[in-house]
């Protein structure tokens, strides 16, 4: 076996090294995918590769991480009804086979084809993310015989707090979409897709009501409450530079509480912006320099 080049790319963030993950959580493991061991690498996952995609996951119960990737890939699995084979490689357990595969950080996500090995992504992307990631491996590996390509772009399944929250929201019922979000971040609080969920409703409950042009006409700049309905406005029109910009204003000219409170609500609109858009990096760039 060898390593070929990766298929997501430079990885989506940075992987932790065994060498500095605390002692292992005693809170109930994942239990998706096969084990991998010394016995079954070859004969359940290497061989069987040149058939059916393998994928195998790297991971530790000592990082939160690396279950929430694990959580994530076992449902991609599900979804994908046998397209594909998940192996999971306990590094805690399993060292020699972690050794074996050259793994020194977990997560990491390793495919086999055609007893290939492909480094598929290290950290734990957004599930989003991991789901292009497992169609084009096996887009690539339908190209050199191995399984089938994905029929269509099959979607991750959706947690119940979140179907909650777009069935309220569907009737229009925000604050009831709001307690979905809420009780999915309680039980997972770093579930990004939650985060942006809550904004949108937060954002939804606070303009709900408002009348757009005559709030931005009757804007009071020494008002805190009428300039952050004011930036509410502009996001939810599609103005995120007015929106940015208006109260980066608030924070340069206020102080103490009101500072603070323009401050959160700025990082709370961030949310509603795609990471990449130049507006939103120009935004952030601008929020340190104000702070600091």
């Amino acid at each position: 076996m060898s390593f070929n080049k990766p298929i997501g790319g430079s990885g989506f963030g940075n992987a932790f090294d065994l060498s500095s993950l605390k002692k292992p959580a005693t809170d109930q493991l994942p239990t998706v995918g096969i084990p991998v061991t010394q016995e079954n690498l070859v004969s359940e996952f290497v061989t069987k590769s040149k058939e059916k995609v393998v994928v195998l996951l790297a991971w530790s119960p000592r990082s939160t991480q690396a279950k929430e990737i694990l959580e994530t890939l076992g449902k991609l699995e599900k979804a994908d009804n046998g397209a594909w084979i998940l192996g999971t490689v306990n590094v805690d357990a399993q060292p020699e086979v972690a050794q074996a595969l050259q793994v020194k950080a977990v997560p990491i996500a390793i495919a086999i084809v055609a007893e290939q090995l492909l480094p598929l992504f290290e950290s734990a992307p957004a599930p989003e993310q991991v789901r292009l990631v497992i169609n084009k491996l096996l887009e690539l590996a339908s190209q050199k015989g191995v399984g089938s390509a994905p029929v269509g772009p099959a979607e991750m399944p959706m947690e119940p707090e979140e179907e909650a929250a777009y069935a309220a929201m569907e009737k229009g019922d925000y604050k009831a979409a709001k307690l979905s979000y809420e009780a999915w971040l309680k039980r997972k609080p770093n579930e990004q897709v939650a985060v942006v969920g809550l904004s949108q409703v937060n954002l939804m409950i606070r303009i709900e009501g408002l009348d757009p042009v005559l709030t931005l006409q009757n804007a009071k700049d020494d008002d805190l409450t009428s300039q952050l309905m004011c930036a509410d406005i502009q996001i939810a029109s599609g103005d995120y530079e007015g929106a940015f910009d208006r109260l980066l204003k608030v924070i340069k000219a206020k102080s103490g509480d009101e500072r603070d409170q323009a401050k959160l609500h700025l990082i709370s609109l961030f949310n509603l912006v795609d990471p990449t858009d130049a507006r939103l990096i120009k935004a952030r760039a601008a929020l340190a320099s104000a702070l600091f």
